[in-house]
C-alpha cells in the first residue's frame, strides 16, 4: 500500500508516498510519538489507516 513514509519533527508534518499511482500526501500537526509507533509498526498500511488516515489535516502534494 505505502511505497515510502517521512517525518519532519521541526512542524510535525508526516509524508506519505503511496505505491499505487504514486501519490504524495502529507500530514499535518502529527505528534513526533505518533510517527515513531508508524515507523516500528509491523504493518505500515494498517497503522495508517488505523490512526493516520482521516484523523490529520492533508494535502496532496503530487
Amino acid at each position: 500500500m505505502l511505497a515510502s513514509i517521512g517525518y519532519d519533527p521541526s512542524v510535525g508534518t508526516l509524508e506519505v508516498e503511496f505505491k499505487s499511482g504514486g501519490a504524495v500526501w502529507q500530514y499535518f500537526d502529527v505528534p513526533e510519538h505518533l510517527w515513531h509507533e508508524f515507523d516500528n509498526a509491523e504493518s505500515h498500511g494498517k497503522f495508517f489507516l488505523a490512526n493516520i488516515k482521516t484523523h490529520f489535516r492533508e494535502n496532496r502534494v503530487s
